[in-house]
């Protein structure tokens, strides 16, 4: 079991005044099995005249606001209190082969099986399915192959050829030039194996959360230093949803916290809007993730 302490803060200064703001947020974490929400705090600047909590979609916890005041600056700050339990490991080696698992997601007439991951296996704004990402893929899924095991393998590929490398891509860089230059963030490996899984056929969505990290040794552990964090669940009809994150070659544990998950990041965005006015922007973006025995509490 671990406790963590989060902050998330999100600011944006404009060049000019902003008259109408309409925001979604995504900064509250999933209630889980494996995970609890024990205290959280939302702070923002100016304060909205609307303020609604609801669920998107997917079902994950979102906050929809509404700024009418004139403003040039957005301070949108998140403090949370997380319990974060070990989950229960699975065989991947006793889950189905994945070409079962790829008849099972297709669409039989007069049946509604697994309806409900049928929005995981098509393309998606950050996603799209080509024989290049099949392709790359091919070598984890011989016939037979149990889907879970592929998808291992798959994580694990992408953790040995691909480089992360902050100023290699941005939120609108394909991923045909992702594989191609084989560099990027947790995004894009996020969203490439993806790709890979769907355009074998198979569902997979996105993940978004953080994790903790570690400081170079002897270095402290520095503020506002952490940053989102993505990865990457598939579906098998007997395991359910199974997560892997190929940025570190790993699965999923109590190290990792879960926000939400969608067909991609344009699903779970930690913020999402419309302005009137405004100009142009700055962003700055803040996240610290502190085991609980180093919070001080």
């Amino acid at each position: 079991m671990a406790e963590y302490r989060i902050t998330h803060q999100t600011r944006y200064a404009y060049s000019q005044m902003v008259s109408l703001s309409q925001q979604l947020l995504h900064v509250e974490p999933r209630a889980l099995p494996w995970q609890r929400l024990l205290g959280g705090s939302l702070y923002i600047q100016p304060h909205p005249q609307l303020q609604s909590e609801q669920q998107d979609h997917f079902g994950n916890p979102c906050t929809l606001l509404e700024l009418s005041q004139p403003h040039q600056q957005l301070i949108i700050t998140t403090e949370l209190h997380v319990e974060v339990l070990p989950r229960a490991r699975i065989d991947p080696d006793s889950s189905l082969p994945w070409q079962e698992v790829v008849a099972a997601c297709r669409y039989h007439r007069g049946t509604q099986a697994h309806l409900e991951v049928l929005a995981f296996r098509h393309e998606s704004p950050h996603v799209h399915i080509k024989h290049d990402f099949a392709g790359y893929a091919r070598d984890c899924f011989p016939a037979d192959t149990p889907v879970l095991a592929g998808a291992q393998a798959l994580m694990a590929k992408i953790h040995r050829d691909f480089s992360f490398d902050p100023d290699a891509t941005h939120i609108g860089t394909p991923l045909q030039e992702v594989l191609e230059r084989r560099r990027g963030v947790c995004q894009d490996f996020a969203h490439l194996m993806i790709a890979c899984l769907r355009s074998l056929g198979l569902p997979a969505r996105y993940v978004s959360g953080y994790l903790l990290t570690s400081p170079p040794p002897g270095q402290p552990r520095l503020i506002g230093a952490d940053a989102s964090h993505a990865w990457v669940s598939v579906w098998c009809p007997h395991n359910g949803w199974a997560d892997f994150d190929p940025t570190n070659g790993v699965l999923p544990d109590c190290q990792h916290i879960t926000l939400g998950w969608g067909r991609d990041f344009s699903d779970v965005t930690p913020l999402r809007g419309v302005i009137v006015g405004g100009g142009a922007h700055t962003l700055e973006v803040e996240v610290t993730v502190l085991p609980l025995d180093d919070a001080g509490s």
